[in-house]
């Protein structure tokens, strides 16, 4: 049997018509065995709200009434079952004691465990959906399988481990029945509850495909597939039937916010097919990625990823001198920051800081022990408010022409970075985050329209 593993986002869960409607595209296929869901839309935010300090205890009921009641709507579109609801107050109590306790002592194992709360109650309340539709579907809890380190906030999935288990516990079960899991969470060797950053359920998805070879994956959001950029930027931005692993992995990388960038690692892993598609729209089709496309132009897409930082270091330390840039990087991971585009002169290097693929403390993304152990090394100046646009593409770097082409519509406007070459897939420029979306419409009025 070709095994199918459906995701769906919070957009797709928000209440009980659009539960019914996602059960529905389930049901029609029979080889989805296992369904992976996000928190219902909202949910989350109300979450991390609690586990922010000083909220007071009034505000503190007031989110935890508000998280109640988008769960309890939905229990009652569905005639509330004895089991179910059992579940969810069991859930709300701890979300509750949680939330208190974190108001007294803010401890990110605490935080990752109140967080996971919303994944439980929905992956509860949708099997309860299928149920009532007449198929045989449980919920399960993802943390038995879903292994990570213990870096709580953003932990690492143990990919062997993962296999292992899913082979031990889950597989047994798909051949009677529809799995609903959590996506977002996992847990430690310890059995701590784990998260794997926002937007981690497209890739629990892919771990869980990968574990269980699995044939397909299945994205369900708010949107029909992926566009050749953000239609909310550009409205004559066009669906794509269907994309690379690399071309896909390059958009997520630099923005494309339909897929979380790691879920492309998995399915290249295993080279499984990744579709991505609308649960309001199923008819409308979608996008599908794949290790092999029959068309592979130049221009593919135009993406824009805003909240970047750059941190440009002056030393003259580093004129012809060996292992500046290694103290640099070493600094910077000890404080968990991710680098992203590197320039680099006899006596400047200028670096982007991706927010989302660092830990960023109560202070931001840079510390003042941070700023205060990179100006050991060299004179440090911080630039925010930019904004990365990237041409994905193929054989970008090798044709004629794209450079000119590009450079012609960002005349009027002040580029900070260029970085292009490391990938044929791709062309950056850093601009400030003001003009993001006009460079984003002139450069896909330009390519694509």
């Amino acid at each position: 049997m070709s095994l199918i593993v459906a995701k769906f986002g919070g957009t797709s869960l928000a209440d009980y018509a659009a539960m019914s409607r996602c059960a529905d595209i389930i049901l029609a296929n029979p080889n989805t065995r296992v369904v992976v869901v996000s928190a219902s839309s909202g949910v989350t935010n109300l979450l991390v709200e609690l586990t922010q300090e000083h909220i007071g205890e009034e505000r503190r009921m007031q989110l935890i009434k508000q998280i109640a009641y988008i769960q309890y709507q939905i229990l009652d579109s569905l005639g509330s079952p004895q089991e179910v609801a059992a579940r969810l107050d069991t859930v709300l109590s701890r979300i509750s004691v949680l939330g208190e306790e974190l108001s007294k002592n803010r401890n990110k194992a605490r935080m990752d465990e109140l967080l996971a709360q919303g994944e439980q109650c929905s992956s509860a309340l949708f099997a309860a959906v299928l149920r009532g539709k007449g198929a045989a579907a449980s919920a399960f809890d993802v943390r038995q399988v879903m292994r990570t380190d213990s870096h709580f906030g953003r932990a690492e999935p143990q990919i062997k481990t993962i296999s292992l288990l899913a082979a031990e516990y889950l597989a047994p079960l798909l051949s009677s029945q529809r799995i609903v899991t959590q996506g977002f969470i996992g847990a430690d060797a310890a059995g701590a509850t784990t998260t794997l950053g926002r937007g981690g359920s497209d890739y629990s998805a892919a771990l869980l495909a990968e574990a269980l070879k699995a044939t397909t994956v299945e994205i369900w959001t708010d949107v029909a597939g992926i566009y050749t950029t953000d239609p909310r930027i550009a409205p004559k931005a066009r669906p794509i039937a269907e994309i690379s692993f690399n071309e896909a992995a390059e958009m997520a990388t630099f923005g494309a916010k339909v897929l979380h960038p790691a879920t492309i690692l998995p399915a290249v892993r295993q080279k499984i097919q990744v579709f991505v598609g609308s649960s309001r729209e199923p008819e409308r089709g979608g996008t599908w990625i794949r290790h092999q496309v029959e068309d592979a132009p130049v221009y593919r897409a135009v993406t824009v990823r805003r909240n970047q930082t750059l941190l440009n270091l002056h030393s003259l330390k580093m004129l012809h001198a060996q292992g500046f840039l290694a103290e640099i990087f070493a600094t910077l991971a000890r404080h968990k920051i991710s680098v992203d585009l590197i320039t680099t002169s006899e006596v400047n290097v200028s670096l982007t800081l991706d927010k989302t693929g660092s830990d960023s403390g109560r202070n931001g993304l840079l510390s003042e022990s941070l700023l205060q152990e990179l100006s050991q090394h060299c004179r440090v100046r911080v630039e925010d408010g930019l904004a990365l646009v990237a041409i994905v593409g193929n054989k970008i770097a090798s044709t004629p022409g794209v450079c000119r082409r590009v450079f012609e519509v960002l005349e009027p406007h002040n580029v900070r970075m260029i970085c292009q070459g490391a990938s044929p897939h791709n062309l950056c420029v850093l601009v400030a985050e003001s003009e993001a979306a006009q460079v984003v419409r002139a450069l896909h009025q330009n390519l694509f329209e």
